[in-house]
């Protein structure tokens, strides 16, 4: 049992750990958003932490517009680098434990072979900089800290790839999707299950950082193609190259993770992303006859 504090409870991995820690008994759960817990301003967090009593924190909250990060750099760096510092510092301080949140972002994905967490990181755009930098000040705080580094995250909550091209496909005969990038899809459903087996099993000779998706290797192609296929719709997927679609920020050509250190650890089965997805599908489809 233990009071626990979960940021950025209104997104995609937020969300699917309300819906799992509500069928844990015994736990205290304060789930907060930006309105309930400005985590950028270190006195609030203080407070928080010492008025809840908190033992526990899962940090989802972070600024993942990477293309906007371009341009909002100070948002970024505020919301990606300082919170976690500030959060891992008070965590540090009324010995609480913080489970954060990173990216494949943080490799260049050159690859081209799984990224294991002792490989170096070199990010290529602002939004990868910061989630490196936060990982930085998360470690450099004295915390117990977990930190996770997951990829192409997706949900039934919010906004994503998934929900995104089957509401596409439902709108036209055709869709082009790139096919040379090259990473795992993460069901946020699976990461929350992670999260959990951490919290519940965490001694201070597992501090450090892990790496965590589906498993298997895909395209955004081939699971646009996956994706299409489970909804049964006519809508030809079509692969077509990263410069068909320019952005402003640099995307890893390549960032599947390695996840041997995280799976011997907690000695568990990571499903297939195919798998997983069918899960998706299955909860999307109740969800959407309501």
């Amino acid at each position: 049992m233990a009071n626990i504090l979960i940021t950025g409870a209104k997104g995609q991995l937020g969300s699917e750990l309300k819906e799992l820690f509500f069928g844990v008994e015994g736990d205290t759960l304060f789930f907060t958003d930006v309105a309930e817990l400005d985590i950028t301003n270190r006195e609030s967090v203080y407070h928080f932490l010492n008025d809840k009593n908190i033992e526990v924190i899962i940090n989802c909250a972070a600024y993942t517009a990477v293309d906007k990060a371009e341009e909002e750099s100070e948002i970024c760096d505020k919301v990606n680098r300082k919170a976690p510092g500030i959060l891992a510092d008070e965590a540090n301080a009324c010995g609480a434990l913080l489970i954060h949140i990173s990216t494949d972002y943080v490799f260049d994905g050159v690859g081209p072979t799984p990224y294991k967490e002792s490989m170096s990181t070199n990010p290529v755009g602002v939004y990868g900089k910061t989630k490196v930098e936060g990982e930085l000040e998360v470690m450099r705080s004295g915390a117990n800290y977990i930190i996770i580094r997951t990829s192409w995250l997706y949900s039934v909550y919010g906004n994503n790839f998934a929900k995104t091209i089957l509401r596409l496909s439902s709108e036209r005969e055709s869709l082009n999707v790139v096919f040379d990038q090259i990473g795992t899809p993460t069901y946020a459903k699976d990461l929350a299950k992670v999260i959990l087996l951490f919290k519940q099993r965490y001694t201070p000779q597992m501090k450090g950082i892990y790496h965590f998706s589906n498993e298997g290797v895909c395209s955004w192609y081939d699971f646009a193609l996956e994706i299409v296929k489970l909804s049964g719709r006519r809508c030809k997927v079509m692969p077509v190259t990263s410069d068909k679609f320019p952005t402003k920020a640099v995307r890893p050509p390549y960032s599947v993770l390695d996840k041997g250190k995280i799976k011997e650890l907690l000695n568990i089965d990571i499903p297939h992303w195919r798998d997983s997805l069918a899960d998706f599908y299955r909860k999307e489809s109740i969800a959407s006859r309501g």
